[in-house]
């Protein structure tokens, strides 16, 4: 019976790290693109198993140790300002006509791939539908990265808590977050909530039961609001002002009961409605631009449509050789025994039910705990088994 894989070797770990590169934009969708999207499927595969067996840390030391937090950060920025600013250029052109959309979901995905990586490591689909949808997976698993960063706000560089504070006024795009909850809806009647990855009905019992993502935007808002030093630095003025004392509706008995913490948020709310706090002092304050995007953006204005053109004859039609080379790549990447490693849900042996890590070699459909049960069933499993055995095994089969 075959096993189901783990998380890579530590060695062949560190070789996919350490060939982690910043890539330029007009190379997207290439070869040497792709090749670097499959380290990052493989590196994120990995991280989901090592964090499931708690051994995440290893992954965290390597990409911090060979300094690729930064590329990885550069990644997904030039695909954010890809599909910004290339992919509707694109869209537009007369000759693209390509045999096959999969080459650009892979550049679509790539940056919920990356935004994955690094959740899981600062944790210890027509293609416009596509975009959409990910664009909104990819927004709450930022939020969660988001609330990890304000985890260690008081070791923040001054410059970067003042974009968070005053920039982009996180505390009020957060309790804006709190009043229409994006991830919750009212549809036919019936609440739905947006978690792990799927809308689900929520039975009346559990409409007041905090989710993941609410914890996440409340323990945002607790770092920011209740750290002395985003106290001193922040603009308390009247709109700010009115816009956080709408969070006291939301902080009922049974939240607090959930979330124990924010009886300190009640506090703070109730004290800062009777008082005016003092302006922030105006200190001397040299605000560093985000340099990665900014450089980007300058390297290749003006140059989008060419950037699209390079990318239709190069990247994006593809001869039907290519495509079936790729292809193998794919499923090497995307093994089935490696998705059902990742499910949430684990196998259970046809025969008694309990979980198991072991199945049929042949046909690798079938699951069983012990080699006694699948004798046991060998009888009614042989038919499907012979049929699925004479299926090809893979693309080199075709």
């Amino acid at each position: 019976m075959a096993a189901v894989p783990g998380p890579l070797p530590p060695a062949e770990a560190e070789a996919l790290v350490r060939a982690l590169q910043g890539t330029e934009l007009r190379d997207i969708g290439g070869q040497g693109w792709l090749r670097q999207h499959e380290y990052v499927e493989k590196l994120n595969m990995h991280g989901i198993l090592s964090a499931s067996a708690g051994q995440e840390q290893l992954l965290t030391e390597l990409l911090v140790t060979h300094t690729k937090i930064p590329v990885l950060i550069g990644e997904l920025i030039s695909v954010e300002i890809w599909k910004h600013k290339v992919f509707p250029v694109l869209c537009r052109l007369e000759d693209f006509k390509p045999r096959s959309t999969f080459p650009i979901y892979v550049v679509l995905h790539h940056e919920a791939s990356i935004i994955n990586l690094l959740e899981t490591v600062f944790f210890y689909k027509e293609l416009q539908k596509q975009a959409e949808t990910m664009e909104f997976e990819i927004s709450l698993k930022a939020l969660s990265v988001l609330r990890f960063i304000t985890d260690q706000v008081e070791s923040l560089p001054l410059s970067a808590l003042t974009r968070m504070l005053n920039t982009h006024n996180l505390p009020c795009l957060l309790a804006d977050l709190v009043e229409h909850c994006p991830w919750s809806c009212w549809e036919s009647g019936k609440l739905k909530k947006f978690e792990n990855g799927t809308w689900h009905v929520v039975p009346p019992e559990d409409q007041v039961k905090m989710t993941k993502l609410d914890g996440q935007v409340w323990l945002a808002l607790l770092n920011l609001l209740l750290s002395p030093e985003c106290q001193r630095k922040y603009r308390f003025d009247g709109f700010n002002k009115s816009q956080l004392l709408k969070l006291r509706a939301f902080l009922t008995d049974v939240l607090i009961d959930q979330l124990p913490n924010l009886v300190e948020m009640q506090r703070f709310l109730s004290y800062l409605a009777v008082t005016e706090p003092a302006p922030p002092k105006k200190d001397l304050i040299l605000e560093q631009v985000p340099i990665i995007r900014d450089h980007i953006l300058k390297k290749n204005s003006g140059k989008w449509e060419a950037i699209a053109k390079h990318q239709v004859k190069h990247a994006f039609s593809p001869s039907e050789e290519e495509l079936k080379f790729q292809a193998r790549r794919w499923a090497q990447t995307y093994s089935l025994d490696m998705m059902e490693a990742l499910a949430p849900d684990k196998p259970r042996c046809r025969v008694c039910g309990v979980e198991v890590a072991k199945r049929c070699s042949r046909c690798r459909n079938e699951w069983y705990c012990t080699r006694a049960c699948q004798v046991q069933h060998w009888q009614k499993h042989k038919p499907a088994c012979n049929l699925m055995a004479e299926v090809p095994r893979s693309v080199d089969d075709l």
